[in-house]
């Protein structure tokens, strides 16, 4: 009797309903969910919820008769504001300021993470770290002042400036200087807490790397170009990514206390002035248009920072 040959049969693979997938990610990843509902919640509560009040940037909102009876006034708002003599000072000032800050105070961080990484002694450089560390855990109002007291008249700059025979300025009522300290306190008051995330990044990369090219006798120079800085390039680039997509975000807390009529001119940007409209003078649906503007602004900044970065080095948010 002829042997009858059986047919292979070709493995089905089945492809896991929606469904079956969420519940075997929630077992594999049960407490990582948990943790993370709290912050989620959080977003969703105060974040996406009380996004459907954008509709009165296209309304003459009235507190009587609340966001839905409030009328209709279509693109009114958007085109008050730029028509008005403040909204090219505020945009020139906002982007001008947080160029600034990407150009100086966005390297600071990584320069001073690089800096502590390669000091020896471990008591210095936790002393260093304290030290640039503690501003972030200052009070703004606190920072403020201090600043105001340090630029004041008879301040401990114009101290500094006296004694080496040059004259005394009132610093934070001359227009010309309020970037240049703006700026500058920033980068004290936030370069070593922004320093961790790169140290974070510096610890990930394999010491062996180091060992392998210094037996080739690779110098300290040409370690931290072929080893160190692309270690840490992917950190580099998300980071910066995040910050062009806040160019047009820069808060208003320490322009407040800071500024003052005399500055407006380089100081008022604008959330300042969406503060100053909103808040002070109860113009709630101009300054909600304004607020508008400026979220989609920023969305398209990072949204094309994004796609320019995974173009060039395939390093991207998403």
């Amino acid at each position: 009797m002829p042997e009858v040959k059986m047919q292979p049969q070709p493995l089905i693979y089945k492809k896991p309903s929606l469904i079956q997938a969420i519940k075997k990610d929630y077992k594999k990843n049960k407490w990582l969910i948990l943790m993370a509902l709290p912050v989620v919640a959080w977003y969703i509560l105060f974040h996406y919820v009380p996004m459907y009040g954008v509709i009165i940037a296209f309304k003459q909102f009235s507190p009587v008769k609340g966001i839905w009876d409030s009328s209709w006034v279509g693109l009114k708002h958007f085109h008050d504001f730029f028509n008005s003599i403040s909204a090219w000072r505020v945009i020139r000032n906002t982007l001008l300021i947080n160029f600034y800050q990407l150009v100086f105070a966005f390297p600071a961080p990584i320069i001073l993470a690089l800096l502590l990484n390669e000091i020896k002694s471990k008591y210095f450089k936790k002393t260093i770290q304290t030290v640039t560390y503690l501003p972030h855990f200052v009070s703004t109002v606190v920072i403020c002042g201090m600043i105001i007291d340090f630029f004041a008249k008879n301040g401990l700059i114009n101290d500094i400036i006296a004694y080496f025979g040059g004259s005394r300025t009132i610093f934070l009522v001359e227009a010309g200087w309020f970037r240049s300290i703006y700026v500058g306190t920033g980068i004290w008051e936030g370069v070593g807490w922004g320093s961790i995330i790169y140290l974070a990044a510096l610890t990930a990369i394999d010491t062996e790397l180091y060992d392998a090219v210094t037996i080739d006798g690779a110098g300290r120079w040409k370690q931290f170009v072929h080893i160190t800085l692309p270690g840490i390039a992917p950190t580099i680039v998300i980071l910066l990514i995040m910050n062009i997509g806040r160019m047009m975000s820069e808060g208003y807390e320490k322009i407040i206390l800071l500024y003052n009529p005399s500055t407006y001119e380089t100081a008022d940007i604008i959330s300042s002035f969406v503060y100053r409209r909103g808040l002070v003078e109860a113009n709630y649906s101009f300054s909600a248009a304004v607020g508008l503007f400026n979220s989609v602004v920023n969305l398209i900044l990072i949204v094309a920072a994004n796609y320019t970065s995974r173009k060039v080095n395939e390093t991207s948010l998403w």
